[in-house]
């Protein structure tokens, strides 16, 4: 069995952390309103989020409507943003265990890092807001690179900044909700963890990802277990 000591841990925000979906819908839904659309439910919006902002206003215009139109969508983002910055941390909340776990990972040695496709200022204001910024040495947002994932360039800059000082990088592990998160794995050449209880459309079990969890408890075990 594998031990976590000194092992990088890379972990996505949105589904995977933190339940997101309450503050990106009422996001979502001041942009369906300023375009005269009808409200959209969270359950429809879970399988719309990880893509980036743009991604998500797309999805959710076309689903109540004609797409919106490449003219639109400066606008539409500048408002997303804006509603979401005011309401970051209204109704998100870690997924269960979350804080422990994370504090229990980096009291055994791990070395915890974020990489989302959140923009750079929201993600590092949503984790301060919660309360999590502290378990974790390198925070990757959208904007920090010219690149974002499924890039690998991106994952192996969270984990140089892990191992920042060291002469060189040790294994780890990308632990994430969706197909970006598997993809930016493999393309990486690491190995990922999937929780099933985020945001994708294709269940994370159908995925092929090396682990599928039901429960972020079960990361420290689960992290024993992978052949590193």
């Amino acid at each position: 069995m594998a031990s976590v000591r000194s092992l990088a841990l890379v972990f996505d925000l949105d589904g995977t952390l933190v339940d997101t979906a309450p503050d990106l819908l009422g996001a979502t839904n001041a942009v369906l309103e300023t375009a005269g659309r009808p409200d959209m439910d969270t359950a429809s919006l879970r399988h719309m989020v990880g893509f980036g902002a743009r991604s998500l206003i797309s999805q959710a215009m076309a689903s109540t409507g004609a797409p919106v139109e490449d003219h639109q969508m400066d606008r539409l983002v500048e408002i997303f943003i804006a509603h979401y910055r005011a309401h970051i941390a209204d109704f998100s909340r870690p997924f269960p265990g979350v804080a422990e776990t994370l504090k229990s990972l980096r009291a055994d040695g791990a070395r915890l890092g974020v990489l989302t496709n959140k923009p750079a200022e929201l993600t590092g204001l949503l984790l301060e807001r919660l309360e999590l910024s502290e378990y974790f040495v390198a925070i990757y947002g959208a904007g920090r690179k010219t690149y974002t994932k499924p890039d690998p360039r991106i994952f192996h800059d969270v984990v140089l900044d892990l191992f920042a000082g060291e002469g060189g990088a040790g294994p780890a592990v990308m632990i994430g909700d969706s197909i970006t998160d598997l993809a930016t794995a493999r393309a990486a050449g690491a190995p990922c963890i999937l929780m099933s209880y985020g945001y994708t459309p294709v269940p994370a079990s159908e995925l092929g990802s090396d682990m599928v969890l039901d429960a972020f408890v079960q990361l420290p075990e689960a992290l024993k277990s992978l052949a590193l």
